[in-house]
């Protein structure tokens, strides 16, 4: 007897995951960004390198918080460390594992390297708000 069905497990993996987060995840784009603040949404501007264990701690915090409803209209923007330098400088960012929030053209607070859950949470309400 085969219990395993691969199919199965894919389908209720795809729609937990799909479930377990309420926010939008894209890559850094200028015209996506400027349409969001524009539109008054609420924006995370996540600066990551794929090397950094901050970054990747951080992310970890940030995906369990989003997963709540009232997160679901949150944009996190994930900016490229390593290849977007002349957006680091237009947001005055001097080091990976920065993490900035507005609500829609107003920057409404900042964290760098810092992985405290509380904090990183009490930054992304403030852009829900």
């Amino acid at each position: 007897m085969n219990i395993f069905r691969p199919a199965a497990v894919l389908s209720t993996a795809m729609l937990l995951s799909t479930a377990a987060q309420a926010a939008e995840f894209r890559e850094f784009d200028t015209a996506a960004f400027a349409s969001a603040q524009a539109a008054g949404e609420p924006v995370l501007v996540d600066v990551r390198a794929w090397w950094c264990p901050v970054c990747a701690s951080q992310r970890h915090t940030i995906n369990k918080i989003v997963a709540a409803p009232a997160y679901d209209k949150l944009v996190v923007f994930e900016l490229n460390y390593d290849r977007q330098k002349s957006e680091l400088r237009r947001f005055s960012v001097s080091r990976q594992g920065t993490l900035i929030a507005f609500k829609g053209a107003t920057e409404t607070g900042r964290i760098i390297f810092q992985t405290d859950p509380g904090k990183i949470q009490t930054l992304l309400k403030s852009a829900v708000q």
